[in-house]
């Protein structure tokens, strides 16, 4: 049981990401996931969670929270047709097969894999956001056949690994082969809950009875955080739309990124470091 002043913090710390997590997706659309599992993995750290775990809690406590707000955009995002729902039919049991064995792999390794898992593909982004690339189409339809696999494996196996919605991979994959940016920002949507309901199910039945899990989670899931950072970023998301109309897009994109290439060496420290 954690003390009650660390049990403040580490509750102040999931409410705070929470809130940060939406006004970002409200204001950039950017998943939530790459704000809340750096901040997790850093209140987990101050209130003395063994660092062998503290990777696994934060990533996955940031799939649970994912459920919910997938649910919420991807009805928003249908209702505009803006889902490729024959896309989202043949991608989705590669998606499920590529989370649920990130799932069981993110329980066998040591946090600092995945610290370095994260890194890499924080860095990418952040590239992506303080660079004027666009999105540039260099086929003209998606793969058929067997040759489908591989896409949306992948994406279901790194966002499991990171506890992001997959967004940050699929919208580039997807606009890579010449879907519409509108219908790739609504399709990937969907594959978040994809991701995220069979990731969180594999991490609390790969953490049960693990010794080193703190004060309130059912299997590497965190239930306070779940309670707390859900509610805080669907309740925050308008704020970051209304500001969205009101602030220069593109400086807060550069920042974003500026802050994720932050967060991506700090991860690398810390997988270092061990």
């Amino acid at each position: 049981m954690p003390t009650p002043p660390e049990l403040v913090l580490l509750c102040l710390a999931m409410l705070l990401s929470g809130v940060v997590a939406g006004v970002l997706a409200g204001l950039l659309g950017v998943g939530g996931g790459l704000v809340i599992v750096p901040m997790l993995e850093l209140a987990l750290g101050v209130m003395g969670v063994d660092g062998a775990i503290r990777m696994q809690i934060a990533v996955a406590t940031s799939l649970a929270t994912i459920i919910p707000t997938s649910i919420a955009s991807s009805r928003a995002h249908y209702r505009r047709n803006s889902v490729d729902v024959e896309l989202a039919r043949k991608w989705a049991p590669w998606i499920f097969i590529g989370a649920l064995a990130g799932a069981w792999v993110a329980s066998q390794v040591h946090s600092r894999v995945l610290s370095a898992v994260f890194a890499s593909v924080a860095f990418l982004v952040a590239l992506k956001l303080i660079l004027p690339l666009g999105e540039k189409a260099f086929s003209r339809s998606l793969p058929h056949g067997p040759a489908i696999i591989p896409a949306p494996t992948l994406i279901g196996f790194i966002s499991t690994l990171m506890g992001i919605g997959g967004g940050s991979l699929s919208v580039p994959i997807l606009t890579f082969f010449g879907e519409p940016i509108q219908r790739a920002v609504g399709t990937s949507a969907l594959f978040g809950l994809l991701i995220a309901i069979p990731g969180t199910l594999g991490f609390m039945f790969t953490g049960q009875g693990n010794p080193l899990l703190p004060f309130g989670n059912v299997g590497f899931v965190n239930l306070v955080g779940l309670a707390l950072i859900a509610p805080a970023t669907v309740l925050a998301a308008p704020l970051g739309a209304r500001l969205a109309h009101s602030m220069n897009k593109r400086h807060l994109t550069v920042l974003f990124g500026v802050f994720l290439l932050l967060v991506a060496a700090r991860m690398l420290i810390r997988a270092v470091q061990g």
